[in-house]
């Protein structure tokens, strides 16, 4: 299974000795972040590689059944936007992944952290959503096997170097036979996120992501948490929080002062509605993922395009300021055509004057 991104690599054995070395004995002080299912180290390979070793805490039957489960879902997927898994170690008693290290953090650090040196802006927080809606979407649909994540959340959503997101944590995925359902007798996922749909009839679908991934949405857009003890009882979780802000017309009270400042009002709203669909709590009403990241794709790009244009505005406003009104519109060779033609390669038509000037 690869998407575009290139063939998949062989998931490599590695050996006790190997990640002991890598890891410095487990030393305390390579430690990333500690879970209820284990601890996670900092390492680097012999070949100067620096990866991430996931060793499980307690070993029992469940727990080597998730460890299997995730090596034998990540070995099959090869997407820019889904963390890398390098291999495994069985040699030890308790089981261990060798994930790509990625650098900075969860989303949920970037998002929450009042101290953060570079909050995170409003074309970030969408350019983020996209690439995960693209991940998750990959999963449901591009694989030959669809793959549901089930723990869709921003600490299981890593960014790069270069802030680009990485979706991890595939523990309690399943590969679904197509047009099945998931039945499970134990519940699994993380309160907040997890989708009222599938807590009540514990039958898990391509669906209940897309819920989880709207909690995610609604936590870019807003910078709140997905459980909160300080909003009232009624309105704790904050999917209740936004459909009722929504409904009580007080959409743009609950949403991050930032992302208010950045972002229109138009696009705002826009990916508030998408964020509410997700979040429908009829699973048949909500979108596909695939239809979430071409939606977020789309605003994306007419973001962008909208970009161009002022841009395009502003140089013409300016040319018209210094060369005068005649010099611009002339269709003579002159100076000022020349001028145009080289600042603005992405229109051939003759530059007329904007009215806007």
């Amino acid at each position: 299974m690869s998407s575009t991104e290139g063939s998949v690599e062989k998931t490599k054995i590695f050996t006790a000795k190997e990640l002991e070395k890598a890891t410095d004995n487990y030393n305390e002080n390579r430690i990333l972040g500690q879970g209820g299912h284990g601890t996670v180290y900092k390492g680097m390979l012999t070949d100067g590689r620096i990866i991430a070793v996931k060793k499980s805490k307690i070993v029992d039957e469940s727990q080597i059944e998730q460890f299997i489960n995730e090596v034998a879902i990540l070995s099959q997927i090869n997407h820019r936007n889904v963390v890398k898994l390098f291999g495994c170690c069985l040699e030890t008693e308790v089981p261990l992944l060798v994930y790509e290290f990625i650098s900075n953090g969860t989303l949920f650090d970037h998002i929450h952290d009042q101290s953060e040196e570079f909050p995170v802006s409003w074309n970030d927080r969408l350019r983020i959503a996209t690439e995960v809606a693209g991940a998750i979407a990959y999963l449901h649909s591009a694989a030959s096997i669809p793959i549901y994540h089930r723990d869709i959340k921003s600490t299981n959503i890593l960014l790069d170097d270069k802030h680009r997101a990485k979706v991890a944590d595939f523990g309690t995925s399943r590969s679904v036979p197509t047009d099945k359902t998931h039945l499970t007798t134990l519940v699994q996922g993380t309160f907040g996120y997890l989708d009222p749909e599938y807590f009540q009839s514990s039958q898990f679908t391509e669906k209940s992501d897309v819920y989880s991934f709207g909690v995610v949405l609604v936590e870019l857009l807003t910078g709140q948490k997905p459980i909160s003890s300080i909003r009232s009882q009624e309105e704790r979780s904050l999917a209740v929080h936004f459909i009722l802000s929504i409904k009580e017309n007080r959409l743009f009270d609950i949403l991050d002062a930032r992302v208010v400042t950045e972002g229109g009002k138009e696009e705002l709203i826009t990916v508030s509605n998408l964020a509410k669909r997700c979040l429908n709590l009829n699973g048949k009403k909500r979108p596909t993922m695939k239809e979430v990241a071409t939606d977020l794709e789309g605003m994306r790009m007419y973001k962008g395009n909208l970009s161009v244009q002022q841009n395009h505005q502003e140089v013409e406003c300016y040319i018209a300021e210094t060369s005068g009104p005649w010099d611009v519109c002339s269709t003579s060779t002159g100076n000022a055509s020349l001028e145009i033609s080289a600042t603005s390669p992405l229109d051939t038509k003759p530059l007329l004057l904007n009215s806007s000037c």
